[in-house]
């Protein structure tokens, strides 16, 4: 057994992966929010509510094609190898890259642009997240699990902070610069991928419809209340109490210095003091994974989320907000540990692909759902109420969610015994 999952190589490949995926795609995400909000005040005209709501639909359009291809997605990804699926989305991924850095370089910007390869995006990362969730249980024994996903998610912080920060400082020397280094990475990061050894896709799928699978693998999350309670305490919390849709707005009309907009560097260094606070958690749990009382150290850490959010919303100090950022960070990333946990390690193989590409849709949902409600609720109580409210709206969930799930809060360690399911998937591999 291995002191730890970078003692393997396959795993360091896949960290590597996974790390210059975020790096490129958050900057990516970033500096397209920043020009869309841009060119809907500059170019169309519009008032601080109604570019604020664009962000709102730009929201959407990533989020809709991943609830129409998450079942597909997850159906593939238990199908095929998943190295494959994961390095050819991620090619297919560079291309909507080069696209934006062209369209950017030539300066024929507009909305229709931005929103149709912000659709693409979304639809690429549907099957990338299944297909890549689910690779690490293959490569890593199940006593480094726990490990293994702290340092992964570590993986995707470190991206998540340098994406953004150095996205914001490029886009100041150069606004088509941070797409041509995302193409750069994103290319290594399908290299890396298709290095992996081959992932065998898990047996007794091969003969089932596709169609059954799909809904099997729905009935599994469903019927399981303990699964259920993981993905759906995320989902609404973060939908409500998501501020990242609305930085732009902060970067561009609310926060000074000096006297002055933050701009777009104030931006990167907003998004990134999220993954900074939560990196340095992930430092900590690296070293000395949580493994007591998980259950409510995450309900702890999600309402910790939503008092930073709501905190943030009122704050008018740019310093002060970068800590609320970093706060509500570290929460996330202690929630985001143990759920992810959880789930991978109360999930069979022949399934963990179609629940993955549920509980990515979930997180896909909280984003990019929580963007179109962020920007909806800023058309009508203005940008800081939009964020105060969903602070609180995410206190209300973990309140909610410890009283309707109590198997979220018994749960005491990750071999957490519960109530198991019948489900038709287990019968098909005996």
């Amino acid at each position: 057994m291995p002191a730890s999952p970078l003692a393997i190589a396959d795993y360091r490949k896949f960290w590597v992966a996974r790390c210059a995926s975020v790096f490129a795609t958050s900057g990516m995400v970033v500096v397209l929010g920043y020009q869309l909000y841009d060119v809907a005040r500059g170019t169309y005209g519009m008032s601080i509510k109604a570019a604020a709501f664009q962000l709102g639909l730009l929201g959407l359009v990533q989020f809709l094609p991943q609830i129409l291809l998450a079942p597909v997605a997850g159906v593939i990804a238990d199908r095929f190898d998943r190295r494959n699926i994961t390095a050819l989305a991620t090619a297919l991924d560079v291309l909507v890259a080069l696209a934006l850095t062209l369209i950017t370089a030539l300066g024929t910007l507009s909305l229709p642009f931005l929103f149709t390869l912000a659709a693409l995006h979304g639809a690429i990362r549907a099957f990338i997240g299944p297909a890549q969730s689910s690779i690490a249980p293959n490569i890593v024994p199940a006593a480094l699990m726990p490990r293994a996903i702290a340092i992964s998610a570590m993986s995707w912080q470190v991206g998540s902070i340098g994406g953004p920060a150095l996205a914001g400082v490029m886009f100041a020397l150069n606004p088509a610069l941070p797409y041509g280094v995302a193409t750069v990475l994103l290319v290594i990061a399908a290299t890396a991928i298709i290095r992996i050894r081959p992932v065998p896709p898990p047996s007794g799928n091969a003969h089932v419809h596709p169609l059954r699978q799909m809904l099997d693998g729905l009935a599994y999350v469903w019927k399981d209340r303990f699964l259920l309670g993981c993905v759906t305490l995320d989902l609404f919390a973060v939908l409500l109490g998501g501020a990242s849709a609305l930085l732009p707005v902060y970067a561009r009309d609310i926060l000074m210095w000096n006297g002055h907009a933050v701009g777009s560097f104030g931006l990167g260094l907003m998004r990134a003091m999220p993954s900074l606070g939560a990196s340095a958690i992930g430092l900590v749990i690296a070293r000395r994974p949580i493994e007591n009382d998980v259950g409510a150290r995450m309900l702890m850490s999600v309402a910790v989320f939503g008092a930073a959010t709501a905190a943030f919303g009122i704050s008018r100090n740019f310093v002060l907000s970068l800590g609320l950022l970093a706060l509500l960070g570290a929460a996330d990333m202690v929630s985001v540990f143990i759920r992810s946990t959880l789930v991978q390690l109360h999930t069979p193989d022949a399934v963990r692909g179609r629940v993955s590409s549920i509980s990515g849709l979930a997180i896909s949902a909280s984003n990019e759902l929580g963007e179109m409600e962020s920007g909806l609720a800023a058309a009508l109580l203005g940008a800081a109420g939009a964020v105060v409210f969903g602070g609180l709206g995410a206190i209300a969930v973990t309140l909610i969610w410890t009283w309707a799930f109590p198997e979220l809060r018994r749960a005491r360690t990750f071999a957490t015994t519960y109530a198991e399911p019948e489900n038709t998937l287990k019968e098909q591999a005996t």
